[in-house]
């Protein structure tokens, strides 16, 4: 009975085991790479299995490859949430990573900072502050523009990236068109492999030419990537897969690592790239850029020894030809995850793309600057140039030009071109800090003003003269400006320093009836003490009474009036249209739309100011409140100052543009208050997100 007990176990175990090593047809998909077959083959195997740990972790895995973050989400929650079938509930700590990631690239950064901040305290970075690191990316979320960027009009549904400009030429890589008619698709994408192509473009950058090869010597079977040139452009480093005669080259856990090859041109025609000395089969090493001297070729990997998954190097490029020993850049631009994309610019600065450094999501553009030989700590160029997708190979051509890339529009990599139209390294800009009265914007004398920096800390505290204002230098970013004056209410604004010299930023103060009202009961107390003749007191109350029929008169002429111009506005079908809600008049609008994060007047939304701004001036007693608001993405401190500066950034577009007088015209921000889709129970759609921002145009006068 014992030995059939034994064998009974024995025939048990290895059953288990058998059935334990047998794999399912999306395992091997996984396996090869093959993540879109691989996702969907794993969704029937969560209608049969239900939701197991490993096929969640997978799922996952495949969404997140493939660019489907909404879907990645999905299952992401159920995975960190420990809702799976296994009696071990823990899961790796790359997927609280992965939840920041996707969550960002959805625009929910402030959650997306709570899976961060678990992900750095499971690898026991403790010095990590949650806060701070919501404020960072509300910093370079609320900064001026850096950078315009337009989209490269040769761009298509494929992936094109990693664009290098020369001359009237642009070369960059796609996926495009097969090498070959029985070519091999690549199993991450479905779609052919990765060539290098060029085109010729005018001085704006559109193409001028049909996109040709660059090189049938250049180009392979398997795919070619990243590259750059020397500066005569006669030779060319690139990123390719490697390969020996036609063939990949595996590494012990069977993966194609990228190796950097050289290729020079003679006469014209290029020779078949020859691979770098310090590859080696066991790791990448790609994404070339030289230095402007040539003297340094920078590059990324993943071979050991690094800090994270891909490290940012360097080799020494000797004058016979030779290189040096690959060195790391150190702690300050790599993290424990992913470096990569590296551009050394003519003056030594390094940009790169990371999602190690805080950002607005997945990849974004760094700099750091070449000072005294050292590269200090990296700065997020923000948006336009980063976005909450994959930033990367940024690029200049010349001091203010250049290119860089994207998949931000389609889930496919885009070619963008830039140009630098502010200071991407902070530096003071002076500035000034005027206190007026609100309605006849003249000065307030003996104004007493205080200016706080972000972390609440007294930069500037001071009693002004009649002229009420001050000049200081101060770095750009958000401020509180304080200003207190006898018989006006205190006030303390919000203030965005921009990065422009002799910027003036006001404030503008109300006066408190209140204590207006105090003084002239003070000053009446004192009039009947000093004079108690009874006749002139009677002569007044007669003056009174006159005054108050006049007054009743004159108000009940008003109403007549208003009552006449508010049928007015309401039948006048010309131009936007005025509506009534809640007993209130509006201006119904069409939406006056805004990007993600942005304050800008979009040339959608301009043509219907414009029409408004024509309304304004044919009913030149109609004053109006303009509100404005945001969706629930971000933290409520930062939609409260986003709002506001679309409300203004309104207001100042009718005023300048419009001609409308801007006194007729106030504005306030709800942030997100009031939304119109209640996003806190759900991911919302980037529909709901839009409705939610939105403008207001409330007539409160006329």
């Amino acid at each position: 009975m014992i030995k059939i007990k034994i064998v009974s176990i024995l025939l048990l175990l290895a059953t288990q085991f058998t059935f334990a090593q047998k794999k399912s047809r999306a395992d091997r998909f996984f396996e090869q790479g093959d993540y879109i077959n691989a996702a969907t083959q794993y969704e029937e195997e969560l209608n049969q299995e239900g939701y197991t740990k490993h096929i969640l972790e997978n799922i996952t895995t495949s969404y997140y490859n493939t660019f489907q973050f909404r879907k990645a989400y999905r299952y992401l929650k159920y995975l960190t949430s420990g809702k799976f079938y296994n009696r071990d509930k823990s899961y790796n700590n790359k997927y609280n990573f992965m939840m920041y990631q996707v969550l960002s690239a959805l625009g929910e950064y402030e959650k997306s900072v709570d899976f961060l901040e678990l992900y750095n305290l499971n690898n026991s970075n403790e010095d990590f502050d949650k806060s701070e690191a919501i404020a960072t990316i509300e910093d370079f979320k609320l900064k001026d523009d850096d950078y315009k960027i337009t989209e490269m009009s040769f761009n298509s549904d494929a992936s094109e990236f990693g664009a290098v400009k020369r001359d009237s030429t642009i070369y960059f890589t796609t996926d495009r068109f097969p090498h070959g008619v029985l070519d091999r698709k690549y199993k991450w994408t479905h779609r052919p492999f990765l060539d290098i192509y060029k085109v010729n473009v005018n001085k704006n950058n559109n193409h001028v030419s049909e996109i040709e090869t660059i090189s049938g010597e250049i180009n392979s079977k398997l795919h070619e990537g990243n590259f750059c040139f020397t500066q005569d452009g006669n030779t060319m480093y690139l990123s390719r897969s490697n390969s020996e005669k036609g063939k990949k080259k595996f590494d012990s856990i069977k993966n194609n690592a990228i190796h950097l090859y050289k290729a020079t041109k003679v006469d014209g025609i290029w020779s078949k790239p020859e691979k770098l000395a310090f590859n080696n089969v066991n790791y990448s090493v790609e994404h070339p850029s030289l230095s402007k001297d040539e003297t340094k070729l920078y590059f990324a990997s993943n071979m050991p020894g690094g800090y994270g998954d891909f490290d940012i190097y360097y080799v020494d490029v000797n004058l016979d030809g030779t290189y040096g020993k690959p060195i790391n850049l150190g702690s300050d631009i790599n993290t424990n995850n992913r470096e990569q994309f590296p551009f050394i610019s003519d003056k030594g600065h390094l940009f790169f793309s990371s999602n190690g450094h805080l950002g607005l999501g997945m990849m974004d553009i760094f700099v750091s600057e070449l000072r005294r030989e050292e590269f200090t700590r990296p700065i997020n160029l923000g948006a336009p140039i980063n976005s909450s997708f994959d930033d990367f190979s940024f690029v200049y051509y010349n001091k203010t030009d250049g290119l860089f890339s994207s998949n931000r529009k389609k889930g496919g990599d885009d070619i963008f071109s830039f140009s630098q139209i502010g200071e991407i390294f902070p530096r003071a800009y002076r500035t000034r800090f005027e206190v007026r009265d609100f309605a006849s914007d003249g000065y307030i004398a003996n104004s007493d003003v205080i200016l706080y920096d972000s972390d609440n800390e007294i930069l500037y505290e001071s009693q002004l003269d009649s002229i009420a204002g001050f000049d200081i230098e101060i770095f750009p970013g958000k401020y509180n400006f304080k200003a207190s004056a006898e018989r006006y209410k205190t006030k303390t604004k919000s203030v965005l320093v921009k990065e422009k010299d002799e910027a003036v930023y006001v404030i503008y103060l109300d006066r408190d009836k209140k204590k207006e009202d105090v003084v002239v009961s003070t000053e009446n107390s004192k009039d009947r003490s000093t004079n108690r003749v009874s006749d002139r007191n009677r002569r007044a109350d007669e003056v009174n009474i006159t005054n108050i029929h006049t007054e009743t008169k004159k108000k009940t002429q008003e109403e007549t009036v208003n009552t006449r111009l508010r049928e007015i506005l309401l039948a006048d079908k010309d131009g936007p249209p005025v509506i009534e809600k809640n007993g209130k008049l509006y201006f119904k609008m069409p939406p006056i739309y805004f990007d993600y994060d942005k304050w800008n007047i979009r040339s959608d939304s301009k043509k219907v100011l414009d029409e408004l701004a024509i309304k304004l001036e044919k009913y030149k007693t109609v004053y109006i409140k303009i509100s404005s608001h945001t969706d629930s993405r971000g933290t409520d401190s930062y939609n409260q100052v986003l709002s506001e500066k679309r409300a203004e950034s309104t207001r100042n577009y009718l005023a300048l543009v419009g001609y409308v007088n801007a006194r007729r015209m106030t504005f306030i921000g709800f942030g997100e208050s009031q939304p119109l889709i209640n996003c806190d129970d759900k991911v919302c759609t980037e529909e709901d997100h839009q409705t939610n921002r939105r403008s207001e145009f409330e007539i409160v006068k006329y």
